[in-house]
């Protein structure tokens, strides 16, 4: 490029940027335009893209919130106008993913029906919760935000990216029309047993499930008519599960034991649902099936288990022998269960039993993304995607390592040089205040 075109440079980037987003489909709100800033150079550093080999001495571009370049140092071009910010020592990956998480303290279903699809847990976040602070401390910039297990159907999950807010409703992923993309939480198991109006045994759960999503196939017909005086009154908790029935919402089902996990697979080949399992102790025992179903498995990594006695054989190896049955993983917090900044120790520990390192990485990255149907925006360093970066101070899955920084669409959120970040970070007076954690089903054991 001659040097009287380079001027020129920083231009061709943004123009980029803008139309890589159209070309996926990225919906901005109404309102928000993408400025006009100088694009950034992470310059220097090893770069971990996901899906491609690390860079030892690589470069990322950003320009207009979104990743326009990634390359290594000596043949990626630098706008002249970029800021250039060294990463010499570092280690940069795409920000993390959390699929399953409670911070913001808010809760789902109440104690007047096992199923409660209607509920969403959108309306009881609490965006000032300092748990949201510590994701960001531990390189977390997505989350999925459960209600509780203690329901059959506790309600609606939301899918957040962790710019700083005022309200929930800036913090939203959105579709195409505008409309938040949410799931469906669902559980199994011992969580939700207890007393009448809800279900005593692991069958009559089952049972009351099938009745409902039969109740909403028919809703759904009813629906169909082309008179619409024939048509039925609306239905929010109907509503919701057609959504499900129709692969438009997926659902992100609680289970541990081997027994509830095959059941829930039982269900989703008579619902034809969309199923992501999540924690899923024992599938280990049943990966073959799990893999023939093409289901995702979304897992919790405890280093120290203990106080549920369906999750009593969980094993560190269960990542290593799904990624050998050739099932897609993923890992999850559960926030507070493992504090989201230890989010990274889960995938160390993965390893440590056996696990590719490059599958661990993918589970806090890329396997999350897709199972939040977000993977054409987040999860993997590619141009055209969000610029969602977390710089570590050194290897990802190394204890001794630190969360340095977490980007957001190009917008630095956290840094551990600042020290109102820094107490998010390591704790002190004042690093929880406002935090809540909601329990659906503290003490039980049957």
């Amino acid at each position: 490029m001659s040097p009287r075109a380079r001027p020129n440079a920083p231009a061709v980037f943004r123009l980029l940027s803008i139309m890589l987003a159209a070309a996926a489909g990225w919906w901005f709100p109404a309102g928000i335009v993408v400025a006009d800033e100088r694009p950034l150079a992470f310059v220097g550093g090893t770069v971990i893209p996901i899906l491609s080999p690390p860079i030892t001495d690589g470069t990322v571009i950003v320009a207009g919130g979104r990743i326009v370049a990634v390359g290594p140092s000596a043949t990626t071009p630098i706008p002249a106008d970029a800021e250039r910010i060294s990463i010499a020592g570092r280690v940069v990956m795409p920000g993390l993913v959390d699929t399953h998480s409670h911070v913001g303290g808010g809760a789902g279903g109440d104690a007047s029906s096992p199923v409660q699809p209607d509920v969403r847990i959108l309306d009881s976040i609490n965006v000032r919760d300092a748990g949201f602070r510590k994701c960001r401390a531990g390189g977390l910039t997505t989350l999925n935000i459960m209600p509780g297990s203690g329901h059959l159907v506790s309600g609606q999950t939301v899918y957040v990216k962790l710019r700083p807010a005022d309200t929930i409703e800036e913090l939203l992923y959105r579709g195409p029309n505008g409309a938040a993309l949410v799931g469906l939480k669902m559980a199994n198991g011992t969580n939700s047993q207890r007393d009448a109006p809800f279900p005593g045994t692991r069958g009559k759960s089952a049972a009351i499930v099938r009745q409902k999503f039969t109740a909403a196939n028919e809703y759904r017909r009813k629906m169909a008519d082309v008179d619409p005086a024939k048509r039925p009154p609306r239905d929010l908790e109907m509503e919701a599960l057609v959504e499900c029935l129709e692969g438009r919402r997926i659902v992100h089902h609680h289970s541990h034991r081997a027994d509830d996990l095959m059941t829930v697979l039982r269900l989703r080949e008579e619902f034809g649902l969309r199923v992501v399992l999540h924690h899923a102790s024992e599938a280990w025992k049943v990966a073959d099936q799990i893999a023939d179903a093409k289901v995702p498995c979304s897992l919790i990594v405890l280093d120290s288990p203990g106080g549920k006695i369906e999750a009593m054989d969980v094993s560190l190896a269960t990542g290593a022998i799904l990624e050998k049955a050739g099932v897609a993983c993923a890992f999850h917090t559960d926030d507070p269960v493992t504090d989201s900044r230890l989010f990274l120790r889960s995938a160390a520990l993965a390893v440590r039993a056996g696990m590719s390192r490059e599958k661990a990485l993918e589970g806090v990255t890329l396997a999350g993304a897709r199972m939040l149907d977000l993977d054409g925006r987040i999860g993997s360093l590619e141009p055209g995607k969000d610029a969602d970066l977390v710089i570590l101070s050194g290897d990802p899955l190394s204890s001794k390592t630190k969360v340095l920084q977490t980007w957001v669409e190009g917008k630095k959120v956290f840094d551990r040089d600042d020290p109102e970040d820094r107490l998010f970070a390591v704790g002190g007076w004042g690093g929880s205040r406002d935090q809540q954690a909601e329990s659906c089903c503290a003490g039980r054991t049957r």
